[in-house]
């Protein structure tokens, strides 16, 4: 058996290496329960197939919505953002050569033959990949070829045969695993139980070998034969291929037996999740007042019949009743100490309603936030008392209920994961959980201790019961982001920092209370030819299954989800602990979960690669952009402060070296070393990441570079690679966009240009433009639609900022920006090909609006490292 990765406890799965080598929805749409049902026609009935379809990157941005930094069909409103401009009918321009558009790798294929109705609700935040169609191929043989499947991205398309080679850490290979999200067409349904491997617990699939007579199918895995109860007896391969395991690469199968006794598949509006808002009562007029605007569109936002209840906290807890008609009413419970038992029977056996329909409550919702008032003490905001703590409690208590719902004998339980959504604009700082107002306390190191222990119990309290709690937090006052983070990683939900309660909080506000959450969610993963899980990072901790009971030879790494969202990832690092004899390797992602419909989903993801002996040829298969989030979630794991981020730094200068001295090759008569031109993206991704605000110094404070980490580490491939990479749109006359490399030689003061930089998009107008009224107010509405456009499925929603150029603001826009204007002309505009366009006189105003920082360019710190740059290709 081969030796199990140890995981780290936390939101980010870390496993030691096991040898020694290896350690170097729209709020308005209302969502209908799925009927499961097979689809009609007989059993074998043939697939109705469709060819490969691609979406063009020159469709108009007004037909079109841009997840992440995807594509996906289809149109719909923003979210809460305020009425903008009309969407411009121009098309979105791609790079010129040799720059890529983004995405360009990679492309996963989303395979369906027929249209299917997935297992979960439909989406509301797309993981934004481009989507394909599938194109049935009428010879298994053939389907080597499509070696992803849409919810997995792998670092390259061929493995080494070599472990030396394939195991080199430096680059490294694995995986980027999105288990809950949904695809175009949604994956097929089966509804009936998967065959498994009764030796290692595999499950049978479309690459498995099968003997038609008697049909029995060998497991990918571990080689061993097992049965099929007849169901895979067939006259030819071509009829097995309308079986759809045996003939995508995705399939999730829908449970026929539940075994937890509370299955109801119920849709009323008693059976939804609730949501609790828990509201900061320790607020300024001018916070309060966006905060108060803010909380009266999300709850004009919501679905009338989602459940929704209201907590506000200061030095007390106010648990407010939703049966007043109109009137603000709250029942008040100290906030110095947990609430006991008493105290919350008390509540919720009282006359009180404080969960309840968004249509029975409206009125009463707004009158509660309209009479919320600003604190009335004189008192620093770090220095007031808030309970938060004792707040969560009770919004606890709420949502369970004096005691679960019973009818006919039934327990009836809602569907999906409860949320509470905490908005906050100060530490906790009274009551349990709470840290001392000041550093300087003599016993402060204990009390946060303490506290951090506390707060985590009770983080795994609300993912016990199924809870999510997700804390936004906005204003100036430091709320002390590692108390926090705890809580929030224990049950699963996310801490997001803010400017102010105004706009963006808004917006993640709704989008946080909408986004689609499954529940009891595990990951299985399994490898064919002695590859093993080297370490898995995303929002998970190590799980302790039974398999190894009912299967003798389970290898598998299992991974315990603590919510199961579509904007999640899971970083997999793989490894072989000897020479790969075998023409294709295999693995193989089991997810079980619950969907909104209290439906049990077993979802299972097969992949096959091919492996080689040519170096080239593997580095010709290797997708830069997976590559390179692969490698930066791995850096971001160790960067803690920013003390551990200046010594990440070094190591991904050592990690260019190593790639070089390996798959590199030396100039002649030089001391140069040319980086491998297959890889030539790489090196540019790696600079980015480290001088970003993921490594580098762009953010002040460490509680903003912390949560930044914190969603970077979980998040899904399009948003980590926006976040370690922005992407850079210049505005064209007409509206057109003109995608371009993120230097500075975009600068252009008679130019518009949108950077996306994932947690924030900027907009920069150049000097010559701002001062043509005309001009520059069409230029900039245009840039605000596309910002909005390639936003409004992301979550995080990230803040827009607009200025001009020369502006105090304008710094961040420059500071993330490569500092080209330094380098020589010849590779100026061999990574700048627009510059070849601009006369001797636009380039001397050009060079004029560059804002000095002292900082090498990316040719200048690839030399400093005796490396010499590939090509652009």
């Amino acid at each position: 058996m081969a030796d199990q990765p140890n995981f780290s406890a936390g939101y980010s799965v870390g496993i030691t290496p096991s040898t020694p080598e290896a350690q170097s929805r729209r709020p308005d749409t209302k969502l209908t329960p799925p009927p499961f049902t097979p689809p009609p026609g007989p059993r074998f009935a043939p697939p109705n197939v469709q060819t490969n379809q691609l979406l063009s990157p020159s469709i108009k941005p007004s037909q079109l919505s841009l997840s992440a930094n995807g594509i996906r069909t289809g149109s719909s409103p923003h979210l809460s953002t305020p009425p903008g401009p009309p969407v411009f009918s121009s098309p979105v321009q791609p790079a010129a050569v040799p720059f890529r558009t983004s995405p360009a790798t990679p492309q996963p294929v989303a395979f369906s033959a027929v249209p299917s109705l997935s297992a979960s609700p439909p989406s509301n935040f797309s993981d934004g990949a481009n989507e394909f169609q599938r194109q049935v191929l009428s010879d298994t043989e053939d389907m080597v070829s499509l070696s992803d499947a849409p919810n997995v991205l792998l670092s390259a398309r061929k493995v080494l045969k070599q472990k030396k080679l394939m195991n080199v850490p430096s680059l490294g290979f694995g995986a980027l695993v999105s288990p809950g999200r949904e695809v175009l067409l949604g994956p097929q349904i089966i509804q009936r139980d998967p065959h498994r491997c009764q030796n290692c617990g595999a499950y049978a699939n479309l690459y498995c070998n099968i003997l038609l007579g008697s049909g029995q199918w060998q497991c990918v895995i571990c080689r061993n034969l097992n049965g099929s109860e007849g169901e895979y007896i067939a006259s030819s391969k071509e009829e097995l291929l309308n079986l759809p395991e045996l003939a995508f690469p995705m399939v999730d199968f829908v449970q026929t037996g539940n075994r937890r006794p509370g299955f109801v598949p119920v849709s009323d509006s008693r059976m939804s999740a609730p949501i609790v808002l828990v509201v900061d009562d320790c607020l300024d007029e001018p916070h309060l007042q966006h905060l108060q605007s803010s909380l009266h569109a999300f709850v004009d936002s919501l679905s009338p019949t989602t459940r929704i209840g209201i907590v506000s906290y200061g030095r007390t807890v106010s648990v407010y009743d939703l049966s007043e008609g109109s009137i603000a009413s709250a029942d008040l419970l100290p906030g110095n100490v947990s609430p006991n038992q008493e105290s919350l029977k008390q509540l919720v056996y009282g006359t009180g309603v404080y969960l309840s329909p968004i249509h029975a409550s409206l009125p009463v919702a707004h009158s509660i936030f309209s009479s919320l008032r600003p604190y009335k003490l004189n008192l620093p905001e770090a220095s007031r008392d808030r309970c938060m703590g004792a707040a969560i409690e009770v919004a606890l208590a709420i949502i369970q209920g004096p005691s679960a719902e019973m009818s006919q004998g039934v327990v009836k339980k809602p569907g999906g994961s409860s949320r509470i959504i905490v908005c906050a604009g100060g530490p906790n700082t009274y009551g349990p959980g709470s840290v001392p107002h000041s550093f300087s306390h003599p016993n402060y190191p204990h009390m946060e201790k303490t506290a951090l222990k506390w707060m985590e119990h009770l983080g795994r309290e609300a993912h016990r019961r199924n809870t999510l709690i997700d804390i936004l937090c906005a204003g100036t006052c430091p709320v002390r982001v590692p108390i926090l983070q705890p809580l929030v990683k224990a049950s699963g939900g996310i801490l997001i920092l803010h400017d102010d309660f105004g706009e963006a909080f808004g917006v993640n506000l709704q989008r946080a209370s909408t986004r689609a959450a499954g529940s009891h969610g595990l990951m299985e993963i399994r490898c064919s030819d002695d590859i093993t899980v080297s370490q898995v990072i995303g929002p998970g901790e190590e799980a302790h299954t039974d398999n190894h009971e009912a299967f003798k030879n389970d290898n598998s790494v299992s991974i315990q989800m603590l919510s199961v969202e579509e904007t999640q990832c899971f970083a997999v690092s793989m490894e072989t602990h000897g020479n790969i004899k075998s023409d294709y390797v295999y693995f193989q992602f089991g997810i079980f979960f619950s969907n909104l419909y209290q439906a049990d989903i077993i979802r299972v993801i097969t992949v096959r690669l091919p492996t080689v002996d040519s170096i080239s040829s593997y580095l010709d298969s290797v997708q830069d952009e997976v590559a390179a989030v692969l490698i930066a979630k791995r850096s971001l794991l160790r960067a803690k402060n920013f003390s551990d981020a200046i010594d990440v730094r070094k190591t991904v200068d050592e990690r260019i070296k190593d790639i070089t001295n390996r798959f590199g090759s030396q100039l002649p008569k030089s001391k140069l070393y040319q980086f491998p031109k297959e890889l030539s993206y790489l090196p540019e991704l790696l600079f980015h990441l480290r001088r970003g605000p993921l490594l580098g110094s762009i953010l002040g404070h460490e509680d903003e570079r912390s949560v930044l980490r914190d969603i970077f580490l979980n998040a899904s491939f399009d948003l980590s690679l926006r976040m370690v990479a922005p992407r850079c749109l210049m505005h064209r006359e007409g509206g057109t966009f003109e995608e371009l490399p993120a230097h500075d030689l975009a600068m252009q003061s008679d130019a518009a240009v949108v950077l996306d930089h994932g947690t924030d998009v900027f907009i920069w107008l150049g000097a010559e433009l701002a001062a043509q009224e005309g001009r520059s107010a069409a230029a900039l509405a245009a840039c605000r639609t596309l910002a909005e456009e390639l936003t409004e499925m992301r979550f995080p929603a990230p803040r827009i900022l607009a200025f001009k150029e020369g502006s105090s603001q304008a710094r961040y826009f420059v500071s993330r920006l490569i500092p080209a204007h330094k380098d020589p002309p010849y590779e100026q505009e061999a990574r700048f090909p627009q510059l070849r366009t601009l006369s001797t006189e636009e380039r001397t105003k050009l060079k004029s609006s560059f804002i000095h920082f002292d900082e090498p360019s990316f040719c200048e710190w690839m030399r400093s490292l005796k490396v010499l740059a590939p090509e652009p290709s």
